[in-house]
């Protein structure tokens, strides 16, 4: 089977809570919140579930573990459309498991990686990258591996006339380490950061100016910035969209949305303009329910949203 787009990286289930108070007091005495839910996660995950949503046909490659928390993912994934043919169960190491307190508009990530450190690129199988439109990549710093695989991948993928798209995500040890992430830019058509993630990448206060820099690297770079919307930038011209006005009920997902209206509107012929706000469009309305894949929108509600 051919397909639109295959997504690379994490996928678990994620435990939403909250909101939480903060500082989040300790000392065993437990305390009672608003709300709880057993949601799929991972940064790839959404985004796959996402584009499937909006009608890609979609393909997973990843790692999950031999246990009830793998088993939760797979069937989640393909629930919602997405291929999870290349979805490697390891033997031996567990399912990454991931725990989300919010407070506010702000939230809180604890992760235990599991299989996460072992994905590499060997788990990608030749003919997905030979069978696809695009590549996208998430969560760079959580797979150190597969990081370090992935400009290989990428190339190949665009040696088969694919595109490619990359979302970092945080760098959980603080380092932002550039020397492998520069070898896949130069070979990664979109870049993918939220307003936190360029800054770091970067180091420069100024968003606009750190989009600027990473682009002049190699990608297109689209910034993802909460409620004031994206921006996009090719190194020279910059444009912006805005956010919608939602009551958002969840963010945890709305950039993994975002990435996903992104690529779609791209793979269905849009323009810069046009992708970015139906991409800020889909992030926007994925907060309006718990989780990152419960309110995700589909191809018409999104190009609607986005008029």
């Amino acid at each position: 089977m051919n397909f639109d787009l295959l997504v690379i990286g994490d996928a678990n289930p994620d435990v939403v809570i909250g909101p939480v108070p903060h500082p989040l007091p300790f000392g065993q005495h437990e305390r009672l919140v608003d709300a709880g839910s057993l949601v799929l996660g991972g940064s790839a995950a959404i985004m796959a579930c996402g584009a499937a949503r909006l009608g890609l046909r979609v393909a997973f490659a990843g790692r999950v573990g031999d246990d009830q928390a793998g088993a939760f993912v797979r069937t989640a994934l393909a629930e919602r459309g997405v291929d999870v043919s290349a979805l490697v169960v390891d033997p031996t190491l567990p399912t990454p498991l991931t725990t989300v307190l919010t407070s506010g508009g702000d939230r809180a990530i604890l992760t235990a990686p599991g299989c996460l450190p072992a994905t590499t690129a060997y788990d990608v199988p030749a003919e997905l990258l030979r069978s696809v439109r695009h590549v996208h990549a998430a969560s760079f710093y959580l797979m150190p591996e597969l990081a370090a695989g992935l400009a290989a991948l990428f190339k190949e993928a665009k040696s088969n006339k694919a595109t490619t798209s990359l979302d970092t995500n945080d760098d959980p040890s603080g380092r932002w380490d550039r020397v492998v992430l520069d070898a896949v830019l130069r070979v990664t058509d979109i870049l993918l950061p939220n307003a936190a993630e360029a800054h770091a990448l970067t180091g420069h206060p100024v968003l606009a100016d750190a989009a600027g820099i990473l682009a002049r690297r190699g990608p297109l770079v689209v910034v993802k910035d909460g409620a004031a919307g994206a921006l996009a930038h090719d190194g020279s011209t910059m444009l912006s969209a805005p956010a919608l006005a939602v009551e958002p009920v969840d963010t945890v997902g709305a950039g993994d949305s975002f990435d996903a209206g992104y690529v779609a509107a791209v793979l269905n012929g849009y323009g810069r303009e046009q992708a970015l706000a139906i991409a800020a469009a889909c992030g926007s309305l994925s907060t309006r329910a718990a989780g990152g894949t419960a309110a995700q929108a589909d191809w018409d509600l999104a190009v609607e949203s986005a008029r």
